[in-house]
Protein backbone atom coordinates (compact mmCIF):
# COMPACT_ATOMS: atom_id res chain seq x y z
CA UNK A 1 0.00 0.00 0.00
CA UNK A 2 1.30 3.43 -1.22
CA UNK A 3 1.88 6.34 1.94
CA UNK A 4 1.73 9.83 1.18
CA UNK A 5 4.62 11.75 2.58
CA UNK A 6 3.77 15.32 4.23
CA UNK A 7 5.51 17.43 6.24
CA UNK A 8 2.63 18.01 9.39
CA UNK A 9 -0.72 16.24 9.98
CA UNK A 10 -2.96 18.36 11.63
CA UNK A 11 -5.79 16.22 13.27
CA UNK A 12 -9.07 17.97 13.41
CA UNK A 13 -10.62 20.33 11.51
CA UNK A 14 -12.12 23.17 13.71
CA UNK A 15 -10.81 26.19 14.92
CA UNK A 16 -7.54 24.75 16.59
CA UNK A 17 -6.99 22.92 13.31
CA UNK A 18 -8.15 26.05 10.69
CA UNK A 19 -5.98 28.66 13.15
CA UNK A 20 -3.10 25.76 13.05
CA UNK A 21 -3.33 25.80 9.11
CA UNK A 22 -3.70 29.37 8.76
CA UNK A 23 -0.27 29.85 10.41
CA UNK A 24 1.98 26.93 8.87
CA UNK A 25 0.64 28.09 5.74
CA UNK A 26 1.87 31.72 6.00
CA UNK A 27 5.83 29.49 6.99
CA UNK A 28 5.73 27.56 4.04
CA UNK A 29 5.27 24.53 6.08
CA UNK A 30 3.45 22.08 4.06
CA UNK A 31 0.67 20.15 5.74
CA UNK A 32 -2.64 17.99 5.73
CA UNK A 33 -5.47 18.85 8.51
CA UNK A 34 -7.72 15.46 8.24
CA UNK A 35 -10.91 16.12 9.74
CA UNK A 36 -13.05 12.60 10.51
CA UNK A 37 -16.75 14.38 9.57
CA UNK A 38 -17.49 17.95 8.26
CA UNK A 39 -15.72 21.44 9.10
CA UNK A 40 -16.92 22.96 12.53
CA UNK A 41 -18.48 19.17 12.65
CA UNK A 42 -19.29 19.70 17.00
CA UNK A 43 -21.32 23.04 16.07
CA UNK A 44 -22.66 22.01 13.93
CA UNK A 45 -23.99 18.48 15.45
CA UNK A 46 -23.29 18.39 18.88
CA UNK A 47 -25.05 21.66 20.14
CA UNK A 48 -28.40 22.38 20.99
CA UNK A 49 -30.74 24.19 18.45
CA UNK A 50 -30.93 27.40 19.93
CA UNK A 51 -27.61 27.56 20.60
CA UNK A 52 -25.30 30.98 20.02
CA UNK A 53 -21.82 31.89 20.76
CA UNK A 54 -21.14 32.86 25.01
CA UNK A 55 -18.81 36.00 23.34
CA UNK A 56 -20.20 39.04 21.14
CA UNK A 57 -19.36 38.70 17.70
CA UNK A 58 -16.16 41.54 18.00
CA UNK A 59 -14.17 38.78 20.44
CA UNK A 60 -15.73 35.49 19.40
CA UNK A 61 -13.59 35.25 16.15
CA UNK A 62 -10.31 34.85 14.77
CA UNK A 63 -8.23 38.60 13.79
CA UNK A 64 -8.08 38.03 9.72
CA UNK A 65 -12.26 37.76 9.56
CA UNK A 66 -15.22 39.21 11.22
CA UNK A 67 -18.50 37.79 10.98
CA UNK A 68 -20.80 38.69 8.10
CA UNK A 69 -24.23 40.71 8.25
CA UNK A 70 -23.93 40.10 12.07
CA UNK A 71 -23.32 43.64 14.47
CA UNK A 72 -20.08 43.02 16.62
CA UNK A 73 -21.51 43.15 19.85
CA UNK A 74 -24.38 40.33 19.35
CA UNK A 75 -24.15 36.59 19.34
CA UNK A 76 -23.76 34.52 16.38
CA UNK A 77 -25.40 31.89 16.22
CA UNK A 78 -24.21 28.39 15.22
CA UNK A 79 -25.13 28.15 11.78
CA UNK A 80 -23.17 30.98 11.53
CA UNK A 81 -20.36 29.83 13.53
CA UNK A 82 -20.47 26.65 11.22
CA UNK A 83 -20.35 29.78 7.87
CA UNK A 84 -17.65 31.73 9.37
CA UNK A 85 -15.20 28.78 9.71
CA UNK A 86 -16.15 27.38 6.42
CA UNK A 87 -15.59 30.65 4.74
CA UNK A 88 -12.38 30.96 7.02
CA UNK A 89 -10.82 27.87 5.64
CA UNK A 90 -11.77 28.70 1.81
CA UNK A 91 -10.15 32.49 2.77
CA UNK A 92 -6.95 30.72 3.61
CA UNK A 93 -7.27 27.93 1.57
CA UNK A 94 -6.78 25.42 4.07
CA UNK A 95 -5.61 21.71 2.70
CA UNK A 96 -8.44 19.67 4.62
CA UNK A 97 -9.49 16.40 3.45
CA UNK A 98 -13.00 15.87 5.53
CA UNK A 99 -14.46 12.50 5.75
CA UNK A 100 -11.35 11.12 6.83
CA UNK A 101 -11.01 8.96 10.60
CA UNK A 102 -7.49 8.72 12.03
CA UNK A 103 -7.57 5.28 13.35
CA UNK A 104 -3.95 5.29 14.91
CA UNK A 105 -1.06 7.62 15.14
CA UNK A 106 2.13 5.98 16.29
CA UNK A 107 5.74 6.73 15.80
CA UNK A 108 8.43 5.33 12.91
CA UNK A 109 10.66 2.50 14.36
CA UNK A 110 13.29 4.02 12.93
CA UNK A 111 13.97 7.30 12.53
CA UNK A 112 11.83 10.63 13.43
CA UNK A 113 8.35 10.90 12.51
CA UNK A 114 4.91 9.39 12.44
CA UNK A 115 3.11 7.03 10.73
CA UNK A 116 -0.98 8.03 10.72
CA UNK A 117 -3.57 5.24 9.58
CA UNK A 118 -6.68 6.32 8.48
CA UNK A 119 -9.68 5.45 6.90
CA UNK A 120 -8.37 6.51 3.58
CA UNK A 121 -5.33 5.23 3.65
CA UNK A 122 -1.65 6.11 5.39
CA UNK A 123 0.57 8.73 6.03
CA UNK A 124 3.84 9.47 6.93
CA UNK A 125 4.57 12.75 8.98
CA UNK A 126 7.43 14.55 10.42
CA UNK A 127 4.92 15.90 12.82
CA UNK A 128 1.39 15.82 14.19
CA UNK A 129 -0.74 18.61 15.88
CA UNK A 130 -3.62 17.29 17.61
CA UNK A 131 -5.93 19.83 17.64
CA UNK A 132 -9.19 18.03 18.07
CA UNK A 133 -10.35 20.33 20.88
CA UNK A 134 -11.07 20.37 24.38
CA UNK A 135 -14.63 18.30 23.82
CA UNK A 136 -14.06 14.99 23.39
CA UNK A 137 -15.81 12.18 25.37
CA UNK A 138 -18.80 13.27 26.93
CA UNK A 139 -19.27 12.58 30.38
CA UNK A 140 -22.39 10.91 32.05
CA UNK A 141 -21.64 9.54 35.62
CA UNK A 142 -22.87 6.33 36.44
CA UNK A 143 -25.34 7.51 38.59
CA UNK A 144 -28.86 7.03 37.67
CA UNK A 145 -29.25 2.83 35.84
CA UNK A 146 -30.32 2.80 32.24
CA UNK A 147 -33.42 0.49 33.76
CA UNK A 148 -34.52 3.19 35.90
CA UNK A 149 -37.05 4.38 32.87
CA UNK A 150 -35.96 8.16 33.36
CA UNK A 151 -34.73 8.91 29.57
CA UNK A 152 -31.03 10.13 30.78
CA UNK A 153 -28.66 12.10 27.92
CA UNK A 154 -25.76 14.38 28.15
CA UNK A 155 -25.85 18.33 27.04
CA UNK A 156 -24.25 17.33 23.58
CA UNK A 157 -27.42 15.22 22.33
CA UNK A 158 -29.68 17.74 23.61
CA UNK A 159 -31.40 19.71 21.04
CA UNK A 160 -34.63 21.36 22.36
CA UNK A 161 -37.47 20.77 24.72
CA UNK A 162 -39.92 18.85 22.20
CA UNK A 163 -37.77 15.91 21.95
CA UNK A 164 -37.93 15.06 25.85
CA UNK A 165 -41.01 13.19 26.80
CA UNK A 166 -43.76 14.46 28.80
CA UNK A 167 -43.03 15.41 32.28
CA UNK A 168 -40.61 17.62 34.59
CA UNK A 169 -36.87 17.71 33.82
CA UNK A 170 -33.65 17.48 36.42
CA UNK A 171 -30.50 19.32 34.54
CA UNK A 172 -27.52 18.34 36.35
CA UNK A 173 -24.43 20.82 35.66
CA UNK A 174 -25.07 24.58 36.01
CA UNK A 175 -22.36 26.14 33.36
CA UNK A 176 -23.07 28.06 30.26
CA UNK A 177 -24.64 24.68 28.90
CA UNK A 178 -26.85 23.49 31.89
CA UNK A 179 -27.99 27.07 32.84
CA UNK A 180 -29.06 27.83 29.27
CA UNK A 181 -30.90 24.38 28.90
CA UNK A 182 -32.31 24.82 32.23
CA UNK A 183 -33.28 27.97 31.11
CA UNK A 184 -34.35 27.14 28.32
CA UNK A 185 -36.86 24.25 29.30
CA UNK A 186 -38.28 26.09 31.83
CA UNK A 187 -39.32 28.81 29.24
CA UNK A 188 -41.00 25.91 27.49
CA UNK A 189 -43.55 25.69 30.47
CA UNK A 190 -41.83 22.31 31.63
CA UNK A 191 -40.74 21.54 35.61
CA UNK A 192 -37.28 22.03 36.08
CA UNK A 193 -34.97 21.60 39.00
CA UNK A 194 -31.15 22.42 37.99
CA UNK A 195 -27.99 20.90 40.55
CA UNK A 196 -25.97 23.86 40.80
CA UNK A 197 -22.79 22.71 41.69
CA UNK A 198 -19.31 25.27 42.11
CA UNK A 199 -19.05 27.73 40.09
CA UNK A 200 -17.89 31.44 38.28
CA UNK A 201 -20.69 34.02 37.37
CA UNK A 202 -19.53 37.04 35.93
CA UNK A 203 -21.58 39.70 34.77
CA UNK A 204 -22.51 39.98 31.11
CA UNK A 205 -21.64 43.39 30.69
CA UNK A 206 -20.83 45.77 33.29
CA UNK A 207 -20.87 49.98 32.59
CA UNK A 208 -21.17 49.49 28.53
CA UNK A 209 -18.69 46.88 28.61
CA UNK A 210 -19.05 43.12 27.66
CA UNK A 211 -17.39 40.98 30.37
CA UNK A 212 -15.21 39.81 27.73
CA UNK A 213 -13.92 43.37 27.37
CA UNK A 214 -13.06 43.20 31.19
CA UNK A 215 -11.66 40.16 31.25
CA UNK A 216 -9.32 41.37 28.46
CA UNK A 217 -8.35 44.50 30.19
CA UNK A 218 -8.35 43.28 33.73
CA UNK A 219 -5.79 40.33 32.37
CA UNK A 220 -7.99 37.03 33.45
CA UNK A 221 -7.26 35.86 29.70
CA UNK A 222 -3.80 35.98 29.99
CA UNK A 223 -3.86 33.95 33.89
CA UNK A 224 -0.84 31.02 33.20
CA UNK A 225 -2.75 29.04 35.17
CA UNK A 226 -5.27 27.74 37.32
CA UNK A 227 -5.82 27.90 40.91
CA UNK A 228 -6.26 24.43 42.17
CA UNK A 229 -9.76 25.01 44.49
CA UNK A 230 -10.61 26.09 41.28
CA UNK A 231 -10.05 22.81 39.07
CA UNK A 232 -13.67 21.76 38.45
CA UNK A 233 -15.20 25.41 38.66
CA UNK A 234 -17.38 26.09 35.47
CA UNK A 235 -18.20 29.30 34.56
CA UNK A 236 -22.06 30.55 34.15
CA UNK A 237 -22.40 32.78 31.30
CA UNK A 238 -25.42 33.43 28.66
CA UNK A 239 -25.65 34.89 24.79
CA UNK A 240 -28.90 33.87 24.51
CA UNK A 241 -32.05 36.37 23.92
CA UNK A 242 -29.43 39.41 23.49
CA UNK A 243 -27.04 38.12 26.10
CA UNK A 244 -27.55 38.17 29.73
CA UNK A 245 -25.95 37.84 33.00
CA UNK A 246 -26.92 34.25 34.45
CA UNK A 247 -28.90 34.54 37.86
CA UNK A 248 -29.80 31.32 39.68
CA UNK A 249 -31.77 33.52 42.35
CA UNK A 250 -34.15 34.89 38.71
CA UNK A 251 -34.28 31.30 37.70
CA UNK A 252 -35.86 30.72 41.12
CA UNK A 253 -38.18 33.22 40.86
CA UNK A 254 -39.60 31.70 37.59
CA UNK A 255 -40.44 28.91 38.88
CA UNK A 256 -37.01 26.63 38.64
CA UNK A 257 -36.06 24.94 41.75
CA UNK A 258 -32.21 24.83 42.39
CA UNK A 259 -30.91 21.72 44.23
CA UNK A 260 -27.34 21.46 45.28
CA UNK A 261 -24.42 18.97 43.51
CA UNK A 262 -25.54 15.84 42.66
CA UNK A 263 -24.23 13.18 45.25
CA UNK A 264 -25.89 9.84 44.42
CA UNK A 265 -29.01 8.20 43.05
CA UNK A 266 -31.00 4.93 45.37
CA UNK A 267 -34.33 2.99 44.89
CA UNK A 268 -35.78 5.63 42.87
CA UNK A 269 -34.48 9.04 44.90
CA UNK A 270 -31.54 10.88 43.94
CA UNK A 271 -29.47 12.61 47.15
CA UNK A 272 -28.13 15.72 46.59
CA UNK A 273 -25.19 17.49 48.33
CA UNK A 274 -25.91 20.46 51.20
CA UNK A 275 -23.76 22.58 49.27
CA UNK A 276 -26.20 24.89 47.07
CA UNK A 277 -26.08 27.90 49.48
CA UNK A 278 -22.46 28.00 49.56
CA UNK A 279 -21.90 27.41 45.90
CA UNK A 280 -24.84 30.88 45.52
CA UNK A 281 -22.68 32.63 47.88
CA UNK A 282 -18.98 31.66 45.91
CA UNK A 283 -20.77 32.46 42.57
CA UNK A 284 -22.10 36.12 43.98
CA UNK A 285 -18.27 36.50 45.24
CA UNK A 286 -17.44 35.99 42.18
CA UNK A 287 -19.57 38.22 40.49
CA UNK A 288 -18.88 41.12 42.44
CA UNK A 289 -15.10 40.52 42.65
CA UNK A 290 -15.28 41.00 38.56
CA UNK A 291 -17.15 44.18 39.30
CA UNK A 292 -14.88 45.20 41.86
CA UNK A 293 -11.82 45.37 39.67
CA UNK A 294 -13.60 47.22 36.98
CA UNK A 295 -14.34 49.76 39.26
CA UNK A 296 -10.55 49.85 40.05
CA UNK A 297 -9.48 49.92 36.80
CA UNK A 298 -11.77 52.63 35.21
CA UNK A 299 -10.98 54.75 38.07
CA UNK A 300 -6.78 54.14 37.79
CA UNK A 301 -7.17 54.72 33.88
CA UNK A 302 -9.82 57.58 34.58
CA UNK A 303 -12.43 55.75 32.15
CA UNK A 304 -15.76 57.38 30.82
CA UNK A 305 -17.76 54.89 31.85
CA UNK A 306 -21.21 54.97 33.18
CA UNK A 307 -21.45 53.78 36.68
CA UNK A 308 -23.76 51.36 37.20
CA UNK A 309 -24.52 50.41 41.10
CA UNK A 310 -27.61 49.11 40.92
CA UNK A 311 -25.62 45.98 39.22
CA UNK A 312 -24.50 45.24 43.08
CA UNK A 313 -28.17 44.67 43.91
CA UNK A 314 -28.63 40.53 44.67
CA UNK A 315 -31.90 39.57 45.72
CA UNK A 316 -32.54 37.76 49.10
CA UNK A 317 -32.14 33.76 48.66
CA UNK A 318 -35.07 31.94 47.81
CA UNK A 319 -36.60 28.94 49.31
CA UNK A 320 -35.18 26.10 47.65
CA UNK A 321 -31.84 27.49 48.71
CA UNK A 322 -32.75 28.60 52.20
CA UNK A 323 -34.82 25.14 52.72
CA UNK A 324 -32.51 23.19 50.01
CA UNK A 325 -34.30 19.87 48.85
CA UNK A 326 -31.55 17.29 49.80
CA UNK A 327 -33.40 13.94 48.25
CA UNK A 328 -35.91 13.67 45.60
CA UNK A 329 -38.07 11.08 44.40
CA UNK A 330 -37.89 11.55 40.87
CA UNK A 331 -41.07 9.81 40.13
CA UNK A 332 -43.23 11.53 42.85
CA UNK A 333 -41.31 15.04 41.20
CA UNK A 334 -42.93 13.35 37.95
CA UNK A 335 -39.09 13.55 36.35
CA UNK A 336 -38.85 11.63 32.83
CA UNK A 337 -35.70 13.07 32.12
CA UNK A 338 -32.54 13.90 32.88
CA UNK A 339 -29.58 16.10 31.16
CA UNK A 340 -26.10 15.98 32.60
CA UNK A 341 -24.50 18.96 31.69
CA UNK A 342 -21.66 17.84 33.18
CA UNK A 343 -18.43 18.66 30.73
CA UNK A 344 -16.07 16.47 28.30
CA UNK A 345 -13.13 14.08 29.08
CA UNK A 346 -10.31 14.10 26.94
CA UNK A 347 -9.73 11.13 24.31
CA UNK A 348 -6.88 10.63 22.78
CA UNK A 349 -6.85 6.54 22.45
CA UNK A 350 -6.00 6.89 18.40
CA UNK A 351 -2.59 8.07 19.29
CA UNK A 352 -0.61 5.09 20.42
CA UNK A 353 2.75 7.63 21.66
CA UNK A 354 4.14 7.82 25.13
CA UNK A 355 3.42 11.42 25.61
CA UNK A 356 0.60 11.25 28.47
CA UNK A 357 0.55 11.24 32.23
CA UNK A 358 -0.75 8.28 34.65
CA UNK A 359 -4.32 10.11 34.26
CA UNK A 360 -4.05 10.16 30.28
CA UNK A 361 -3.05 14.29 30.17
CA UNK A 362 -1.14 15.13 27.71
CA UNK A 363 2.68 16.20 29.01
CA UNK A 364 3.65 19.23 26.95
CA UNK A 365 4.67 23.28 27.72
CA UNK A 366 2.56 25.57 25.90
CA UNK A 367 1.35 23.05 23.58
CA UNK A 368 4.81 21.35 22.44
CA UNK A 369 4.86 17.58 23.79
CA UNK A 370 7.15 15.69 25.27
CA UNK A 371 7.11 13.57 22.07
CA UNK A 372 9.86 15.38 19.16
CA UNK A 373 7.54 16.44 16.63
CA UNK A 374 4.00 16.39 18.58
CA UNK A 375 1.96 18.95 19.45
CA UNK A 376 -1.06 19.42 21.38
CA UNK A 377 -3.60 22.60 20.08
CA UNK A 378 -7.18 23.72 21.51
CA UNK A 379 -7.14 22.11 25.08
CA UNK A 380 -8.31 24.03 28.46
CA UNK A 381 -5.21 26.04 29.89
CA UNK A 382 -2.85 24.92 27.02
CA UNK A 383 -0.66 28.22 27.38
CA UNK A 384 -3.44 30.29 29.57
CA UNK A 385 -6.91 30.64 30.29
CA UNK A 386 -8.02 31.60 26.58
CA UNK A 387 -6.34 28.87 25.09
CA UNK A 388 -9.60 26.37 24.35
CA UNK A 389 -11.20 29.99 22.53
CA UNK A 390 -11.61 30.89 19.19
CA UNK A 391 -9.36 33.83 19.42
CA UNK A 392 -7.21 32.42 21.75
CA UNK A 393 -6.98 28.96 19.99
CA UNK A 394 -5.58 31.25 17.23
CA UNK A 395 -2.24 32.99 19.30
CA UNK A 396 -1.35 29.43 20.31
CA UNK A 397 -1.28 28.46 16.78
CA UNK A 398 1.01 31.23 15.92
CA UNK A 399 3.08 30.24 18.62
CA UNK A 400 3.41 26.23 17.59
CA UNK A 401 3.54 27.70 14.37
CA UNK A 402 7.25 29.07 14.57
CA UNK A 403 8.22 25.83 16.45
CA UNK A 404 6.95 23.54 13.82
CA UNK A 405 9.24 26.07 11.16
CA UNK A 406 11.79 26.82 13.56
CA UNK A 407 12.39 22.57 13.52
CA UNK A 408 11.74 21.49 9.90
CA UNK A 409 14.83 24.76 9.50
CA UNK A 410 16.71 22.56 12.09
CA UNK A 411 15.97 19.47 10.52
CA UNK A 412 16.82 20.16 6.73
CA UNK A 413 20.28 21.48 8.15
CA UNK A 414 20.92 18.71 9.74
CA UNK A 415 20.43 16.40 6.83
CA UNK A 416 22.46 19.10 4.95
CA UNK A 417 25.13 18.25 7.29
CA UNK A 418 25.05 14.62 7.30
CA UNK A 419 24.91 14.49 3.49
CA UNK A 420 28.38 16.15 3.05
CA UNK A 421 29.92 14.10 5.80
CA UNK A 422 28.60 11.15 3.47
CA UNK A 423 30.59 12.57 0.77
Amino acid sequence: MSVEKVDTIIVGGGQAGLAMSEHLGRRGVAHLVLERNRIAERWRSERWDSLVANGPAWHDRFPGMTFDGIEPGSFATKEKIVAYFEAYAKQIAAPIRTGVDVISIRQKAHGAGFLVETSEGNYEATNVVAATGPFQRPIIPTVVPAESNILQMHSNHYRNPGQLPDGAVLVIGAGSSGAQIADEILRSGRRVYLAVGPHQRPPRSYRGKDFCWWLGVLGHWEAKTRDPSMEHVTIAVSGARGGHTVDFREFASRGMTLVGKADFFRDGVMHFEPDLADNIAQGDANYLSVLDEADAYAARNKLDLPEEPEARNIGPDPQCVTDPILQLDLAKAGVTSIIWATGYALDFSWLKVDAFDDKGRPVHERGVASVPGLYFLGLAWLSRRASPFIWGVWHDADYLGDHIAGRAGNIAGADKIASSAAR
